[in-house]
């Protein structure tokens, strides 16, 4: 058999491996206003404030602050906080027989994701989706963020990857460049029939 250019295969989570959209639960708080709900993200509960949790700041604390800020808007504020869980979908089962199929042909496995300690927490209680893994990377452990190629280095010399015999899967192209550049082969994620054909196309086996 040919040698294997490919050692290990990393993964995103939020979106990946599971869906994640503040919309899923603001939508219900909104009462299907989506005009009102996408002025509230937009402004409010913005992208950029979730990557400070992202980065390691607790919830409480920045829900606080958030709130000092639109006292109007506390009650849906603080519902980013407690009823985060209502913001994830069920796993993405089709992505995760990939996961299982690549263990089965005996890659290695890892995750690296922007995600909250705490809420990632709350997500492995609900599911196991990473039982598969050898190991992970998660920027609020980390107290820096993807694109930083900073998170990637952590990556590589916490396992020993060599990136160049690695694949690396995420559904932001900002992100996968930003890997590209650290020396992985990079995937953007759309889905997982177009991920299955990219691995093959890469000539990673699937069990």
């Amino acid at each position: 058999m040919p040698e294997r250019s490919v050692d290990a295969v990393v993964f995103d989570v939020g979106n990946v491996l599971i869906d994640w959209d503040p919309r899923f639960l603001y939508r219900k708080l909104f009462d299907g206003d989506e005009t009102a709900m996408e002025w509230f993200l937009a402004n409010v509960c913005t992208d950029a404030w979730n990557e400070q949790m992202d980065a390691g700041k607790l919830f409480a604390e920045a829900v606080a602050e958030l709130k000092a800020t639109w006292p109007d808007h506390a009650a849906h504020i603080e519902a980013f906080d407690a009823r985060w869980s209502e913001m994830l979908a069920a796993p993405n089962h089709d992505t995760l027989a990939i996961v299982h199929a690549l263990r089965g042909a005996g890659y290695a496995l890892y995750a690296l994701t922007n995600f909250s300690a705490e809420k990632l927490a709350v997500t492995r209680a609900m599911y196991p989706l990473f039982d598969d893994f050898d190991g992970m990377v998660v920027s609020a452990e980390e107290r820096c963020i993807k694109p930083d190629p900073k998170i990637y280095r952590i990556l590589v010399s916490r396992f020993a990857l060599t990136p160049e015999r690695c694949v690396y899967i995420d559904d932001r192209p900002v992100n996968v460049d930003a890997a590209r550049a650290i020396g992985f082969i990079g995937l953007v994620y759309r889905d997982a029939d177009t991920l299955r054909q990219d691995l093959r196309g890469l000539g990673v086996a699937l069990a």
